[in-house]
């Protein structure tokens, strides 16, 4: 699919239900952080964590988000298109995003489906984790919310001239040049384990 640098997709007819799909990038990250450091509040408050447990399970869980990100958008979001209901919904969740990536309104789920996704894997974690889930799950909503950061700055800004300058190439790779390659978009990390990083020219 062609990217197309203008403009942005209609997914609705229904308005109300269009509206839902647009959110300015502030929100869902502002809300995200908050729920995390209202998490590690919490279970620090009561008792569920101490402090190093916190630090610990908190960085754990940014990296089990990274893990989601990656497998979330090589495997949902660039899902095989072999029947059209699979490529109505690939396209309802990413391949809009890849015909028009400069759409800064739809560059995050609208933050009522995030947050239905994100009471989910609380749900999950804690009968993994148990009374550590606030400290994953506080890690797990950061890295969304820091994933919600660097991609909103990719797809609005020119090259950074900072450390946030190698992921802004890598995520234009994945749009520009290649869509199998690149999907770790806050971090490079999976590309690198799972064999899907671009190659690049010397």
């Amino acid at each position: 699919m062609k990217p197309n640098h203008k403009g942005q997709a209609q997914l609705f007819e229904n308005p109300f239900l269009e509206k839902l799909t647009r959110t300015h990038i502030a929100l869902p990250i502002s809300i995200f952080i908050i729920i995390a450091v209202g998490l590690l509040y919490y279970g620090l408050m009561h008792s569920f964590i101490n402090l190093v447990q916190a630090v610990g399970f908190f960085f754990l869980g940014w990296l089990i988000f990274t893990l989601i990100e990656y497998l979330a958008h090589r495997y949902v979001f660039h899902m095989d298109t072999d029947t059209p209901f699979k490529s109505r919904v690939q396209y309802l969740f990413h391949g809009n995003h890849h015909e028009f990536p400069k759409d800064k309104k739809r560059l995050a789920m609208p933050p009522v489906v995030s947050i239905l996704y994100a009471t989910m894997f609380f749900f999950i974690f804690e009968v993994i984790f148990g009374q550590y889930v606030f400290g994953v799950v506080a890690g797990v909503l950061f890295g969304y919310a820091m994933y919600l950061f660097v991609h909103y700055v990719v797809h609005a800004y020119a090259p950074p001239k900072n450390f946030l300058k190698q992921l802004w190439i890598h995520h234009s790779i994945h749009h520009y040049k290649d869509p199998e390659v690149a999907y770790g978009v806050s971090s490079p990390l999976w590309d690198y384990i799972l064999g899907t990083m671009p190659k690049r020219s010397k």
